[in-house]
């Protein structure tokens, strides 16, 4: 299994694609196809049938995945960082490569 530096419930920053420049929280890591699906980035419409949910069907509004490489890990300033791991206390923790902070 591959290992990413994005996990769920990240805040995230888009470097490509058409929500270039956006943030948001990840939903999802979908991690057999590289991708995530992030808070209000990527929106599709799709169209649904009628069912107990939405008894008249129609077309709903909902974020697709985007690819992980497409996201930015944001440090607790609101800045993308870069991501390495050290070791505090005998746990694995993410740092930001420039400030050295701990990401949590």
């Amino acid at each position: 299994m591959k290992k990413f530096h994005i996990k769920k419930g990240d805040t995230v920053f888009v470097n490509a694609g058409n929500d270039k420049g956006k943030t948001g929280k990840v939903l999802e890591v979908l991690r057999a196809k590289d991708r995530v699906i992030v808070e209000g980035i990527n929106m599709v419409s799709k169209h649904t049938k009628p069912n107990s949910k939405t008894p008249q069907g129609g077309i709903i509004k909902q974020e697709a995945s985007i690819h992980i490489s497409n996201v930015q890990l944001m440090d607790a300033s609101g800045k993308p960082v870069k991501v390495t791991y050290k070791e505090v206390d005998g746990k694995k923790v993410r740092v930001a490569k420039t400030t050295g902070e701990e990401i949590k």
